[in-house]
């Protein structure tokens, strides 16, 4: 299984690599937890159904609108690689998807997004004030969730997540607009925004009894090595993205004022009157005196895509490694596969 791919190659987000195979198919090792999945898939979708209107409605939209679900599979491969047979497992899948929902309902409201996953965002339907209360219940509902099962220290993980999230963006809307983000600043909020949900969706099955240290540790640093690793794609994605699969316009983090690490990089390095075609984006939050074509060839002159691209890489690697004391098994395999669905996904 480790070792099989499909035949036709593609270019992964890296603008200017070479041709490299395609990941394997996720059919590979998805039907290792497909019946568990979709049990999470059901427990998500049932648990946003409300007799208050409001949440009944934009729950249903929500649930329509779709996702990656790649938290829910990361801990249900975990917890399978773990010999967990029981459900417990699909209710925190489902309690993980909850957060990361409602982490993202909070950022388009912040964000002013009008898209998200190329659909009018809840905040654009309902108003800023509804939006806000519905992603307070969501997280509310995902705690009680939790709570069915009585793991105080799962609890605390995934509290411990959500606070690092939420520091995460108010240290990024801190920076909001700023030219002078540093690199060191920039992978402070990734860690916190991004890679902690990840390392708490991978570590959870290591809580459950019978619990495993040792596990816990090596599944942590898994799940923070990926976690930034989806993070530094999502935001190549943001350059060398097509509109159609990423749901939202390219360059749409400059346009709400968010500096990431390709302009982070290049902006040290070139003369004064470049650097304020970023800075005049960043001031205007729109294109109306730059266009979107002059910040994308920066960043192609500078080849900072190609280097955030390696570094991503890089973190992918960490991520398997860590996975090496491990026994071997299927379910090792799959999760060892899942940062080049991570590295070269397109959306």
């Amino acid at each position: 299984m480790a070792g099989e791919t499909a035949s036709a190659p593609r270019e992964g987000v890296l603008a200017g690599e070479p041709l490299r195979p395609a990941p394997p198919s996720p059919a590979l090792f998805l039907a290792l937890i497909a019946p568990k999945l979709d049990a999470v898939e059901e427990v998500f979708r049932a648990s946003l159904a409300s007799d208050v209107p409001l949440i009944g409605e934009a729950g249903a939209y929500l649930a329509g609108g779709g996702g990656k679900r790649v938290r829910p599979a990361l801990l249900l491969l975990a917890s399978r690689m773990l010999g967990h047979d029981g459900d417990e497992d699909v209710t925190y899948g489902a309690v993980v998807e909850l957060i990361h929902t409602a982490t993202l309902i909070h950022d388009d409201v912040i964000d002013h997004a009008d898209l998200r996953r190329g659909r009018t965002a809840v905040n654009r339907l309902w108003g800023n004030h509804r939006t806000v209360l519905l992603g307070d219940w969501i997280y509310t509902l995902a705690m009680q969730m939790a709570l069915s099962h009585g793991r105080v220290e799962v609890i605390r993980r995934l509290v411990g997540a959500t606070l690092r999230m939420t520091e995460g963006e108010l240290l990024a809307l801190e920076r909001l607009g700023f030219p002078g983000l540093t690199r060191d600043e920039y992978f402070a909020i990734i860690d916190r925004k991004t890679a902690r949900l990840f390392a708490a969706a991978c570590s959870v099955p290591a809580l459950i009894p019978p619990a495993r240290p040792d596990a816990d540790r090596i599944l942590t640093r898994y799940g923070e090595a990926l976690g930034t690793c989806f993070q530094l794609v999502d935001d190549l994605l943001d350059f060398t993205g097509r509109e159609e699969e990423l749901g939202k316009p390219v360059l749409s983090d400059l346009k709400e004022g968010k500096l990431t690490l390709p302009l982070i990089l290049l902006l040290p390095r070139v003369a004064a009157a470049r650097r304020r075609l970023v800075e005049q984006v960043l001031e205007d939050r729109d294109f109306t005196r730059v266009a979107p074509e002059q910040i994308l060839e920066l960043v192609r002159a500078e080849g900072t895509l190609e280097e955030v691209g390696e570094l991503a890489a890089q973190y992918a690697a960490s991520a398997r490694r860590e996975l090496d004391p491990l026994p071997i098994s299927p379910a090792r395999e799959a999760l060892e596969l899942a940062p080049d669905f991570v590295l070269y996904r397109r959306s």
